[in-house]
């Protein structure tokens, strides 16, 4: 990852409306964080090798993977600017932004916790 900061252990992160065994006292609002990744032409290149001989492309899921966290780090970092102890309701979305580049988006809800 770059230029972000990790999700800290003390900011949940949850895909459901509660965090189990905490009451939430505020409602701060929505929080967002994406990252907009793209291949190269090498990097198809050997993704079209692995595709002739079938199997995981695990250069795709690693890429996927970044992605995922650094939209998760901007996500916590969102709502840390908003002095959240949580973020609930988070859910992901992907969606092809350009030719050969793709976005994964994480969205949820930033609060308070009694």
């Amino acid at each position: 990852m770059t230029n972000t900061t990790k999700p800290a252990a003390d900011m949940a992160v949850v895909t459901i409306s509660h965090v189990p065994g905490r009451e939430i006292s505020e409602n701060l609002g929505i929080v967002f964080g994406s990252s907009v990744r793209s291949r190269s032409f090498l990097f198809d290149i050997f993704a079209t090798f692995k595709n002739l001989f079938g199997g995981e492309v695990r250069s795709y899921t690693r890429l996927l993977e970044d992605a995922q966290q650094e939209a998760i780090s901007r996500l916590t970092a969102q709502a840390r600017k908003m002095d959240a102890d949580a973020i609930v309701d988070v859910h992901f979305a992907t969606s092809q932004v350009a030719y050969k580049a793709a976005e994964i988006f994480a969205y949820g809800t930033a609060v308070r916790l009694k």
